[in-house]
């Protein structure tokens, strides 16, 4: 009955009249309904039925890259892009990807034990057990074999070895043992070697990730006792991308550094495990009990240890660099083929991956299908699109970044937006990125319809976050906004090292999901606990076909600047509320950060006041005006560029970008502002006061774009 009730629901297109009547952001009123019909038509093509069919066939085999396998799947991909008619190509790249060779964990005293290391095949899971499955390990873990007392330490955060401390233990000279969650896993051993251990295991508790959730899968959906998380450890927020090429590409017979010489590299021996494996470790530890904050669901009184529990850790790996294969297809601008619209999703898992990345990248196809359907009618767009599908980005966002690396100096003078999506499920739209799209996204989300309801995925978005709500929780925003991108996915190196505008987009949050980055990330499951009836994936490519088309045939560019102005004047007052918690940090000055973002404030006010008249204009006015507004769209598009700074973050020079970047010790969340607030952080007062001037000039330079493209568009309409 669901399912038939979702196709009756997706086969209704929003109201027509309803679309015209609400303007759309960057064009004339008079093209209103001339794009709401043509958005509506690429609207109608993604099929549940194809959805399906993708997912089934880029989730058939194992297909980490690196390998034969993935450029099977970039083959498909290649192929199925021309045959809609679009150019496309491969464009290979290499990148050290070590794959293991041995893995050994043993418990020594006080009784011995081996972990078995492996996920067991299901039967009612007809993947589960093939053949080429890559091992249970984390990447760019060094080789090491060691012998060393256990400890735990909660999530293995700072501030989990700041309570370690109070205690009185050390973990020098000793093995840790992490549950996965709360920070990145790289962090994890970042951590457990900065404060002297020699090596690291990272398991998942049933508590995050396990029975106390839900029911384990193949009864239910979450990480069985045998599950293991896989990933990378790269340090990430030092430089993403390969290892041996930070900040040009990495390409055969091109220069790299050696092995030693790489900063991203972890420095002690680490491996991920299930809690069945972890449960004889952590049983056996003594010492103090832990904290309530760090206990978590398995049958045992957690305790922290050291003691007798006595951990044997042994790991090597085949370091050699393997190729990447990205997929890019490109539909030429007939009006202006130098601005590009990019949207990409990557297709490398590190087993089948059927919901990380097949669910993410089958929407873009579904996309790519919706343009080509657009094409045969005789349109075409007046900005270029280019569709990628990027290969290593599990390893550490590999092809993505390569490709950026390659093509800099082009994507800065030609890019105007990096689209992004990854995985995508059930649920509610959720979008992260610049704050100039947060208006263009909104209104975007106002004319796609959730699958499951007659509301817009907007006021589908809405409604769940004001249901969430509760007295107890009165912070919860019930707003539409963007957030502020990290890490993690590949829109990091456009927006982090390139400045340029970029979003990450996805539907998601109504199911759980136990299986991120194991054997059982498989189309059973997907199919079971997941996108039942592919209903959201269709809303996926639904959402992006339309981003994609008013980008791209927009005549004016749909940014707006109230949004970004009032979003960093919130950062400045939190990071003035955190420097005034210590004495060291209190007399931090702001001053000049206030008076770039009143100028801010200023500058958007005028530039929203010529965009509303240029609302009003004719189409064909609009038409002759192209050259003087290609001249504004060219400022426009380089506004987020004037956020960055070419001296990069302090001690990480390749992360540019100075509202938005990842954590140094949270990985993929994000620090905005994070020169000044990670500073304060560290309670270095001088830092942060430096920090703040440069992001002050920032904001100067950020306005003055925008100033200069109010002026420029008020020259065009004159």
């Amino acid at each position: 009955m669901l399912r038939a009730l979702c196709a009756v629901v997706l086969l209704a297109p929003l109201p027509l009249q309803a679309q015209q009547q609400a303007p759309i952001r960057g064009f004339p009123n008079d093209q209103v309904e001339a794009q709401s019909r043509r958005e509506a038509q690429a609207r109608a093509v993604p099929s549940r039925d194809t959805l399906r069919a993708l997912v089934r066939a880029l989730s058939a085999v194992p297909h980490e890259a690196g390998t034969d396998r993935s450029r099977h799947v970039a083959e498909l991909l290649l192929a199925r892009f021309r045959a809609m008619g679009l150019n496309a190509r491969i464009e290979q790249f290499e990148a050290l990807m070590p794959r293991p060779l041995t893995r050994t964990l043993e418990l020594l005293s006080p009784e011995p034990w081996a972990a078995s290391l492996r996920e067991p095949a299901l039967s009612q899971d007809p993947t589960s057990g093939q053949a080429d499955q890559l091992p249970t390990f984390n990447a760019y873990s060094p080789d090491g074999d060691v012998t060393a007392e256990l400890v735990y330490v909660n999530y293995g955060r700072p501030e989990d070895y700041r309570v370690l401390d109070s205690l009185g233990i050390s973990v020098k000279g000793k093995i840790v043992i992490a549950r996965y969650g709360q920070s990145w896993r790289g962090i994890k051993p970042k951590v457990a070697a900065e404060h002297g251990a020699i090596g690291c295991i990272i398991y998942s508790d049933p508590r995050d990730d396990g029975y106390f959730v839900d029911d384990v899968y193949p009864t239910g959906p979450m990480r069985p006792p045998a599950g293991v998380q896989r990933g990378s450890v790269m340090d990430m927020p030092t430089y993403p991308g390969d290892p041996l090429s930070p900040g040009w590409a990495a390409v055969a017979g091109g220069r790299r550094l050696t092995q030693a010489e790489a900063t991203t590299l972890e420095k002690i021996p680490v491996l991920p495990i299930g809690y069945g494996d972890a449960l004889p470790l952590l049983r056996t530890l003594t010492g103090p009990v832990a904290p309530e904050a760090w206990r978590g669901s398995l049958p045992l009184t957690y305790h922290i240890g050291p003691g007798t529990t006595k951990v044997h850790l042994a790991l090597t790996f085949e370091w050699r660099s393997r190729p990447l294969y990205d997929v890019i297809a490109t539909i030429p601008g007939a009006v202006w083929p130098d601005q590009w619209v990019v949207y990409g999703n990557h297709h490398d898992a590190w087993v089948n991956g059927a919901e990380d990345p097949s669910s993410g990248q089958a929407a873009l196809g579904e996309t790519a299908r919706s343009l080509a359907s657009l094409l045969k009618t005789g349109w075409r767009p007046a900005r270029t699109i280019v569709l990628a599908a990027w290969d290593g980005e599990e390893w550490g966002l590999l092809g993505s970044t390569e490709w950026a690396e390659a093509h800099a100096d082009e994507l800065r003078t030609k890019a105007v937006v990096y689209y992004n999506s990854d995985t995508n499920g059930a649920g509610w739209i959720g979008a992260a990125g610049s704050h100039a799209l947060e208006q263009f996204i909104t209104e975007v989300a106002r004319d796609v319809r959730d699958p499951l309801s007659a509301k817009s995925a907007l006021q589908a978005a809405l409604d769940h976050r004001r249901a969430e709500r509760t007295a107890r929780d009165t912070s919860r925003d019930t707003t539409f906004t963007l957030g502020a991108l990290g890490s993690g996915s590949d829109y990091t190196a456009f927006i982090d090292y390139l400045g340029l505008p970029s979003v990450n987009l996805s539907y998601g949050g109504a199911a759980h999901s136990g299986i991120y980055h194991s054997i059982y990330d498989s189309y059973t499951f997907y199919e079971r606990f997941l996108d039942t009836g592919y209903v959201y994936g269709v809303t996926e490519a639904q959402t992006m076909a339309t981003a994609v088309l008013r980008m791209a045939d927009a005549p004016l560019l749909p940014f707006e600047f109230r949004a970004p102005a009032r979003t960093y004047r919130r950062y400045a007052d939190e990071i003035a509320k955190l420097a005034a918690r210590n004495d060291t940090t209190k007399g931090l000055d702001l001053s000049a950060l206030r008076t770039a973002l009143d100028r801010l404030d200023t500058a958007a006010v005028s530039w929203e006041r010529e965009r509303a008249a240029f609302d009003t204009i004719r189409g064909r006015d609009a038409a002759r005006r192209r050259p003087t507004l290609g001249a504004v769209n060219r400022l426009l598009a380089s506004s987020e560029q004037a956020l960055t700074d070419s001296a990069g973050l302090p001690r990480r020079p390749w992360f540019r970008h100075l509202i938005y970047a990842p954590g140094f010790y949270t990985g993929y969340g994000v620090k905005t502002m994070p020169g000044i607030r990670e500073a304060v952080e560290q309670v270095n007062a001088g830092e942060a006061q430096k920090e703040a001037a440069r992001v002050a000039a920032a904001l100067t330079r950020y306005a003055d774009v925008v100033h200069r493209a109010a002026d420029a568009l008020a020259a065009a309409l004159r």
